[in-house]
């Protein structure tokens, strides 16, 4: 089945929460050390001892549609007709950081159901056309240390790791397993800034 790609208009979608929900049985285990050579930082992926899964019902701050904080955000999705209502199975929103000409992805999410289907593929292909409708020089986005299965799909999408926060989520994130890891995609690397 070919799902359509469409916008999903901010007056029609704001606050529609977005399931992040996903179980993991790999994390990528850091090592932070320093020597008189300067800082080093070490990822190796590792298998948990037990599968994991993280709810966004676990967080005070769920993920939603054009929340406050990324105003001026645009999404794009698919969605299905279910006894007479709109139903979002699939969506991607960016946000366009002027300062930097840099257009991040805020939330990127597959229903289960579609995986597998180049559905994400598709919606990370949207946001790369719009990147270069803005002129914007990179896309950059935020995912976890332990969601090895999304880094896997940004890799796959020619992202790279840009950089990393310790203590994003909690002050004991490399202890819980999930860091913050910033990934990155340069639309024009000889263009370092404008």
């Amino acid at each position: 089945m070919n799902y359509e790609i469409v916008p999903l208009p901010k007056e029609e979608w704001k606050g529609v929460p977005v399931p992040l929900d996903y179980t993991t049985e790999y994390y990528y285990d850091m090592e932070l050390t320093t020597d008189e050579t300067g800082f080093h930082a070490e990822m190796k992926l590792k298998k948990f001892d037990e599968p994991v899964t993280h709810l966004s019902t676990d967080y005070d701050f769920p993920d939603t549609l054009y929340a406050d904080h990324w105003e001026g955000a645009e999404a794009f999705g698919v969605v299905a007709e279910e006894d007479g209502k709109k139903v979002l199975k699939a969506c991607i929103e960016c946000w366009s950081e002027e300062w930097s000409n840099r257009l991040i992805v805020t939330e990127l999410w597959v229903a289960d159901e579609l995986h597998r289907q180049g559905i994400g593929t598709r919606l990370m292909n949207r946001v790369k056309e719009r990147a270069r409708e803005l002129g914007r020089r990179a896309i950059i986005l935020e995912t976890q240390s332990c969601n090895v299965r999304a880094i896997a799909f940004y890799k796959a999408m020619g992202f790279e790791m840009i950089g990393f926060d310790t203590c994003c989520y909690t002050n004991c994130d490399i202890e819980r397993k999930e860091v913050r890891f910033n990934l990155g995609f340069f639309l024009d690397k000889r263009n370092a800034r404008w």
